[in-house]
């Protein structure tokens, strides 16, 4: 099954454009994916769109042109290799592929949507999982008081999952209003805008009491320093946003004085386990609750763009970063 297909790339720094490429033959183990949706993930594409990130960091690699960004799609099967058994065409996928009309991919790496959930918020899956992987190092259990600063994309997926995790307090602080109202819809028990450097604005919000953990969600390396400063004695601070520039991040004696364990979570860590599922387990996860309206989308996409437009779309996130959250493409768009 030949296939042209048309993707977003990068070219050179700062530049957008759609370029058409062929899909090959499918493999054995092989599906082909026609995309509906993929969300733009807005702090790691713009990072290397704009190569804000400093040489010698994990991003030097990543960011090379031309780059093809995304990472977070749902799309219909539309060719299956010999050897898939647990996919038919047909079947709507959620995947881990880029911006593209079409995409080969191993099975593996393909979950099934249920039809309890709009195609279109089932994008948030990857968003969900990376913020999962927070959870996990966090070691939130019930009773637990959690701080999240940021209430960006993965700021309101941790915002979820503590909900979900059954924590007493869910405090979430940002400079939006709008993304805090999101949080507040997706369990928050309170938000601020204040500053996070504003330490006694930020504890009021939480009743006074020193949160047991501090997610740093934001990709700001200056939020470390307050980050460490708001946690509790013998509290866990755990990043989450990945910022560009690491050697601004900064300890304090906190670290020392006050007995906290720093610890980060990346999106690989589940990739780990042998033998890998494709996170499957996962995505179904975040698929039930959000089926059971324990997992609250609405309203997280606030716009849409044909893939004609995707120089807009990233313009939109640098212009208008009070106003855009979630960004997707619709690919039906460019059919």
């Amino acid at each position: 099954m030949g296939v042209t297909s048309v993707r977003v790339v990068f070219p050179e720094r700062g530049r957008v454009e759609l370029e058409e490429f062929d899909i090959p033959e499918v493999g054995p183990a092989q599906v082909v994916v026609r995309t509906r949706w993929s969300l733009i993930s807005s702090g790691t594409e713009r990072t290397v769109l704009h190569a804000r990130f400093e040489p010698g960091t994990h991003w030097e690699p990543y960011g090379r042109y031309p780059s093809y960004p995304g990472y977070s799609a749902v799309g219909e099967v539309v060719a299956v290799g010999d050897a898939v058994s647990d996919l038919v065409v047909g079947d709507v996928v959620a995947a881990r592929i880029g911006h593209a009309s079409h995409q080969l991919i191993d099975a593996i790496g393909c979950t099934r949507v249920p039809d309890g959930i709009d195609a279109r918020d089932a994008t948030w899956f990857a968003f969900a999982k990376i913020a999962r992987m927070g959870v996990q190092v966090a070691d939130l259990g019930l009773g637990a008081r959690v701080l999240t600063l940021g209430a960006g994309m993965i700021g309101q997926m941790m915002v979820r999952w503590a909900n979900a995790a059954g924590v007493a307090s869910n405090v979430v602080v940002d400079p939006v209003p709008t993304r805090l109202e999101l949080a507040a819809r997706g369990g928050a028990t309170a938000t601020s805008t204040a500053s996070v450097t504003d330490r006694d604005a930020v504890l009021d919000a939480c009743r006074g009491i020193e949160p047991d953990v501090v997610i740093d969600a934001t990709g700001n390396a200056d939020v470390f320093t307050a980050a460490l400063r708001l946690v509790g004695f013998r509290g866990r601070v755990v990043l989450v946003g990945n910022t560009g520039e690491p050697s601004k991040q900064r300890l304090t004696d906190d670290v020392l004085n006050r007995c906290l364990t720093i610890v980060g979570a990346h999106d690989i860590m589940s990739m780990l386990a042998s033998p890998w599922d494709g996170d499957r387990r996962l995505h179904e996860h975040f698929f039930h609750l959000a089926c059971t309206g324990h997992f609250d989308l609405g309203g997280l996409i606030t716009d849409v763009f044909a893939p004609s437009a995707a120089e807009a779309a990233y313009r939109a996130l640098d212009e208008r970063p009070g106003e855009t959250l979630g960004v997707a493409f619709d690919w039906a768009a460019s059919s």
